[in-house]
């Protein structure tokens, strides 16, 4: 999977992927979704932010996700 909206620059940001190289990390745009922000919310938040950056920043994250095994609790 290749990403084209997605910039790291250890320069910037402390190295954090972000979006195309603006100060924008792609876990601030997850974690906007998973607090329940719409897509539009978002843009209004950041308007240099085009629908396709927040679309790219969620296959990101699925992607990173997917190449890692997270600790979970145990299901009882």
């Amino acid at each position: 999977m290749k990403f084209t909206r997605i910039t790291i620059n250890p320069k910037q940001m402390g190295g954090v992927p972000c979006i195309r190289g603006l100060r924008i990390p792609v876990a601030t745009i997850v974690g906007m979704i998973s607090d329940g922000m719409t897509e539009e919310e978002i843009l209004r938040e950041y308007p240099d932010l085009e629908s396709e950056d927040i679309r790219e920043a969620l296959r990101y994250a699925a992607e990173a996700v997917r190449e890692r095994e997270l600790p979970l609790l145990k299901a009882v």
